[in-house]
C-alpha cells in the first residue's frame, strides 16, 4: 500500500477511536456556506436541496466513508454549488447568453471500457469538433488566468494518482482532457457519477425512479455557458451514463446525434468492476469487491436491454449510428468517416491526417490492459454469457478471447 495511503488509514482510525468518524453534514449548511463563499446568493431559482439531500443521506447511511471521503465529499459539494452560483452571477451578466443555440451534437454512449473515449478523443482531432475539458467541470467559471486553473487542476489529478495509483493506466487523464458528462450533471446532484464514486443504492434507486430531466437541462446550459465564452463549433459528448437516461437526453437536446459503442460485454464487466473498485477505494472503509461486480453486471445488463429497445425504436431526429469496437481498432478513422458520412459532415484530409498521427501517437489510446478474473467480483463467466446473450446477439457482437489468455488490444478502452 502507497505511503500517503497508510497514513489516511492510520488517519481513519485515529478518528475512529476519537469519536470524529460520524458522518454529518446538512445541506442547508453547505447551501449556506457556499453563498457566503461565492459572496452571492442567487441560484437562478431553488438550490438542489432535495438532490443534494439525497446524495448526502445516502453517503451516510450506505457508503461507510473514510475521513477523506468525508472530505471528499464536502468539498465536491461546495464546488458545485459554488459553480452554481457563479455560472448564475454571469448570467446576469451577460443575459444573452442563455440564447446560445447547441446544435445537433453528437452524443457518444455504450458500454464503459467500450472503445467510447478513444473514439472520442480522435474525434475531437477536428478543429471544428468541441468538448468539455477537465478543468471547465471544476471550474468552469474561470474568466481570466485559465492557466493557474490548468495548473491547480493538474496538481488536484496528481494528489489523486497518489491516493489511486492504478488510476491512470486504467482512464488516463490531465487537466485539458475531454471529460465525460456525468461530471457536468453532478453540478445539479444528478449524476451517476456519484453511484460509481461511492456504495449508495438507495440514491441510485431515486434518481432512477426521479429521472435526470434536470441533469440534461443544465448541461444545456452548461455548454451554452463554455460556448459563449469559446465560440461555436461541433460538440461532440460522451458519457456510458447516457445509456441510462436517453428519453431526457432527447427532451434537452431534441435533434441530438447519438453514436452507440458495441463491445463483448464479458471484456467489459471486469474491467468496469477493477475501475469502480479504484474509484472507490480512497474514499470508504469498506471495499466490497463482490458487491462491485454484481452491480456492474445488473447495471450494465440493465444498459444493453436499453440500447436494443433504444435500436428499435430509433428516438432520435436521426437514425442512431451503431459502431463496433473490433471495427473501431481495426480501422479507427476509417470508422470516423463512416460516422461523418452517416451525419452527412466532412471529414477533410487535414483531419483525416491528424487523426492518423493521433493513433500512431498513442495505438491504444494510453490505456492499459490488464488481465482479471470473474471470481474476484463474484462473477461466473458462463452466467454472464448466458445474461447478455440478447445483447450479442441483437448487434451480431463476437465473443472475444479471455484477457488472460490473449494479446491485449491494440487500442484504447
Amino acid at each position: 500500500m502507497p505511503v500517503l495511503q497508510n497514513v489516511l488509514a492510520a488517519a481513519d482510525t485515529l478518528a475512529a477511536r476519537t469519536g470524529l468518524r460520524r458522518f454529518r453534514t446538512s445541506p442547508e449548511r453547505l447551501i449556506d456556506l457556499a453563498r457566503r463563499q461565492a459572496r452571492c446568493d442567487d441560484f437562478g431559482g431553488a438550490p438542489p436541496l432535495d438532490a443534494l439531500r439525497r446524495l448526502l443521506s445516502a453517503c451516510e447511511q450506505e457508503a461507510s466513508l473514510s475521513l477523506f471521503g468525508q472530505f471528499a465529499l464536502r468539498w465536491d459539494s461546495l464546488r458545485f454549488l459554488g459553480n452554481l452560483l457563479r455560472l448564475r452571477a454571469q448570467e446576469s451578466r451577460s443575459p444573452g447568453l442563455l440564447t446560445e443555440p447547441i446544435e445537433k451534437p453528437i452524443f457518444i454512449t455504450g458500454l464503459p471500457r467500450s472503445g467510447t473515449t478513444f473514439l472520442h478523443r480522435l474525434m475531437l482531432e477536428d478543429p471544428v469538433s468541441r468538448a468539455p475539458l477537465v478543468w471547465h467541470t471544476i471550474y468552469p467559471c474561470t474568466e481570466s488566468e485559465p492557466d493557474k486553473s490548468i495548473r491547480q487542476v493538474s496538481r488536484q489529478l496528481r494528489g489523486f494518482e497518489l491516493l489511486a495509483p492504478d488510476f491512470r493506466g486504467l482512464h488516463p487523464i490531465t487537466a485539458e482532457s475531454p471529460q465525460e458528462c456525468s461530471e457536468i450533471t453532478a453540478h445539479v446532484f444528478r449524476s451517476l457519477r456519484f453511484d460509481t464514486t461511492y456504495r449508495i443504492p438507495s440514491y441510485r434507486r431515486w434518481l432512477d425512479a426521479e429521472g435526470q430531466h434536470d441533469a440534461y437541462e443544465f448541461e444545456r446550459r452548461f455548454l451554452q455557458h463554455l460556448q459563449h465564452r469559446y465560440g461555436r463549433g461541433r460538440w461532440v459528448l460522451k458519457c456510458p451514463d447516457h445509456l441510462f437516461a436517453l428519453p431526457e437526453l432527447k427532451a434537452a437536446f431534441p435533434d441530438a446525434r447519438m453514436v452507440f459503442v458495441h463491445r463483448d460485454p464479458l471484456n467489459v464487466l471486469l474491467s468496469v468492476a477493477h475501475l469502480t473498485e479504484v474509484l472507490r477505494r480512497p474514499f470508504t472503509r469498506q471495499l466490497d469487491r463482490i458487491g462491485i461486480g454484481r452491480q456492474e453486471s445488473a447495471r450494465w445488463l440493465d444498459g444493453t436491454a436499453r440500447m436494443i429497445r433504444a435500436a428499435r425504436e430509433e428516438p432520435f431526429a436521426e437514425p442512431i449510428f451503431h459502431v463496433g469496437y473490433r471495427e473501431l481498432v481495426g480501422d479507427p478513422v476509417g470508422t470516423i468517416a463512416q460516422v461523418y458520412r452517416h451525419f452527412g459532415l466532412e471529414l477533410d484530409a487535414p483531419t483525416r491526417n491528424r487523426m492518423t498521427r493521433a493513433v500512431a501517437v498513442h495505438p491504444d489510446g494510453g490505456y492499459r490492459h490488464d488481465a482479471y478474473r470473474f471470481e474476484d467480483h463474484g462473477l461466473d463467466e458462463a452466467v454472464e454469457r448466458e445474461k447478455f446473450a440478447d445483447y450479442t446477439r441483437f448487434f451480431g457482437i463476437e465473443a472475444e478471447p479471455p484477457r488472460a489468455a490473449a494479446t491485449p488490444a491494440r487500442h484504447a478502452a
